[in-house]
């Protein structure tokens, strides 16, 4: 048993009986370091990560590596999602160095913590075109004992680049970098399977919302073809849980088939809430179908009992990656029976060979109902029935199989997209289930995860730990932003904006603009990060950037307007140049300069016509806006929300006023002349 042992991390944990020395990140590896003047092995991942379990199991638990590690360098574990911020340090590096990065991240470093080496997976011999594992390490080993004044050099030309901010540019905000991101990805569409790209294919949630906001500024109809052809595809595919919901990490192929079997929480809020979008812009009921299927899955299996949502669930059981979620033809004939287990079989693209390792199949829909009633001569309806009975069946007989491990950890930063993924949902959909989750989410974040006024990032096991990072603060205050305008409960406004406040104080660049990730003053780091780029999850600057300009049109407070333009002006040249990469930083450019409209609604919110106005203004696609409601009588909600002056009911009537850039339309009190004025 190492150091990791008394660690809250369920990846730190899995590392405790390796026979590597490791240390978790902090002062006593750092000193040891220092003192033996030993280089330091980083490894980060995380616990659902694939080829994490894989080398631990053919390096981190091989004793001649481990006696290689143990006699020559200070070995540091570190999971990513506890700690992004060291995280996306090194993987900058690594990314500069080798033009690409991922997971495990294995870097090595001076004992002052300067990366001038890296890679990623590297097997225990030499395959897949790699170097060994043990290889690496003589040559770092042979380097460090005789180039050494060049591996000073290289760790601090690296840690300059990483070092290096982007400037505040000057001038007023333009559309051009919608223009051109819109361009290049429609360039870069698949036509044929959605996506961007070939394999392996992400989602890129980020890529969707833009287009989705491009599309309602435009209207030119080949933005949300490329959003409604990629969703309907990856709702089709193996990538997305065809039995039990939710979405798998990525997929490894072109057509969204075999995933890597991972599930994130923050791909399914964030994924929940593009298809959301999507719905509101089609009316396609696979798209609903799609979020109350993910979104339940979330609430089953994800959900502390308190109400937090933990992070991920493994890709692998039984040491075997997706073992969990492929069939085998005879399986599923054997179960549901032959009639039956051939309907399935057609509909979900079930063979003998299978798709999948072993002869085994990950499902997906191959063939629409209606094909197989014609090609079976049966109705489409008893196609569906068949289907629906088979799905529930077989999910129970896969319940009965060794489970995916799943990370318990509640992380503040996902918890809030989850909030607004479930909030929006209850929005546009109507379930209240949807926004009770939500509610008992947010009073886990704020009852477990703050100290003082802060916000922690981690809670485990009954411990909150690790103070929190950009994400944590702007995701939170997302979530709060969304939760208000859900039942309209002002207590949780004044929250965003207190933590809105408390991120502006922590994180602010004040001299060149835009925030950093990581809040001043922490010594365990060799530089702070401030960027835009959407990876995994969306940037913490463009999602402050949105949550900035929201709360201003609800507040009236011009200098968040100001600080959110400022935000986006600090990465303009990144976003004239390479603008697809900060997707969701141009839905805060077309939220400034697209003249957002504000709702106010009247009103008895129990009345028919409230929920009747309310469900028109939620269920239209209108990205850009913000909506409240004016009870009468408090003018202590005015002086927090200002623009429900003068917008009050008449006797009972229920009201709609529509603002826009200083001007508001004739107020409407009936759905028919709300539906005229939306269009």
């Amino acid at each position: 048993m190492n150091r990791l042992s008394k660690e809250k991390s369920p990846y730190l944990l899995e590392h405790a009986y390796n026979p590597v020395d490791w240390y978790p990140w902090g002062k006593e590896a750092f000193a040891r370091a220092r003192a033996e003047d030993k280089a330091i092995f980083l490894s980060i991942g995380y616990s659902s990560c694939h080829w994490c379990h894989v080398m631990k199991r053919e390096s981190f638990e091989d004793m001649e590596t481990a006696d290689i590690l143990n006699r020559n360098f200070v070995s540091i574990k570190v999971d990513r999602e506890e700690r992004p911020d060291i995280d996306k340090i090194y993987m900058t590096a690594v990314v500069s160095m080798l033009g690409r990065g991922g997971w495990p991240l294995s870097v090595f470093l001076t004992p002052f913590l300067k990366p001038f080496f890296g890679g990623t997976y590297y097997p225990l011999e030499d395959r897949y075109g790699m170097p060994s594992f043990k290889k690496i390490l003589t040559t770092i080993i042979e380097l460090w004992k005789t180039k050494r004044a060049g591996i000073e050099e290289s760790a601090e030309r690296i840690t300059l680049y990483l070092t290096k901010t982007y400037e505040h540019v000057g001038g007023a905000l333009s559309a051009f970098p919608l223009d051109a991101a819109y361009s290049s990805l429609v360039m870069g569409f698949d036509e044929v399977y959605g996506g961007f790209g070939g394999a392996p294919k992400f989602p890129n949630p980020s890529l969707l919302f833009f287009l989705t906001r491009y599309f309602n500024r435009t209207k030119k109809t080949k933005a949300i073809e490329i959003v409604t052809k990629t969703l309907t595809k990856i709702a089709k595919g193996g990538v997305f849980d065809q039995l039990g919901g939710g979405f798998h990490r990525y997929s490894v192929d072109r057509y969204w088939l075999v995933p890597h079997f991972e599930k994130m929480l923050y791909d399914n809020a964030l994924l929940s809430l593009a298809y959301l979008e999507a719905w509101q812009a089609t009316r396609n009921p696979l798209f609903a179908r799609v979020v109350t299927q993910t979104l339940d899955w979330a609430l089953r299996e994800m959900r502390d009992s308190r109400g937090g949502f933990y992070s991920t669930q493994d890709s692998e059981s039984e040491g075997e990656e997706g073992a969990y979620y492929v069939w085998r033809k005879d399986e599923i004939v054997r179960i549901l029976g032959q009639k039956d287990g051939e309907i399935f079989s057609r509909y979900y693209g079930i063979s003998e060979e299978g798709n999948f390792e072993k002869g085994r199949n990950v499902l997906h829909v191959e063939k629409e109902s209606s094909k197989i009633a014609e090609e079976l001569g049966i109705s489409e309806d008893s196609i569906t029935e068949a289907l629906r009975g088979s799905k529930k069946m077989l999910l129970e007989n896969r319940e009965l199989r060794v489970k995916p491990f799943t990370d318990d950890k509640v992380l503040t930063a996902w918890n809030g997209m989850m909030i607004s993924a479930l909030t929006k949902a209850y929005q546009i959909l109507g379930y209240e289930r949807y926004l009770k989750a939500a509610e008992a989410s947010v009073d886990f974040i704020l009852g477990n995860l703050v100290d003082g006024e802060k916000l922690l990032r981690r809670w485990r096991d009954g411990e909150a730990s690790v103070e929190g990072f950009l994400e944590d603060y702007a995701f939170m205050v997302m979530g709060l932003i969304d939760f208000y305008e859900s039942n309209f409960d002002e207590s949780k406004l004044k929250r965003a904006l207190k933590l809105n406040k408390k991120m502006v104080e922590l994180f602010l660049d004040e001299e060149k603009g835009g925030f950093y990730s990581t809040q001043v003053g922490q010594p365990d780091l060799i530089s702070r990060v401030k960027d835009a780029y959407d990876g995994a999850t969306l940037s913490g600057n463009s999602v402050a950037a949105l949550n900035l300009a929201k709360l201003s049109e609800l507040t009236s407070d011009k200098e968040l307007r100001s600080l959110s333009e400022k935000t986006i002006l600090a990465f303009w040249d990144k976003l004239n140049l390479n603008p697809e990469q900060s997707a969701h930083m141009l839905c805060a450019l077309d939220f400034l300069i697209g003249q957002p409209k504000e709702f106010v609604i009247t009103g008895k919110k129990s009345s028919r016509e409230f929920q009747a106005m309310l469900k028109e203004i939620r269920q239209t696609l209108i990205p850009n806006k913000v909506i409240a409601y004016n009870p009468d009588g408090q003018d202590s909600l005015i002086e927090l929300i200002p623009l429900l002056k003068d917008k009050s009911s008449i006797g009972k009537a229920v009201i709609v006023y529509v603002c826009q850039n200083y001007t508001c339309q004739m107020p409407v009190m009936d759905v028919e002349s709300l539906k005229t004025l939306l269009e």
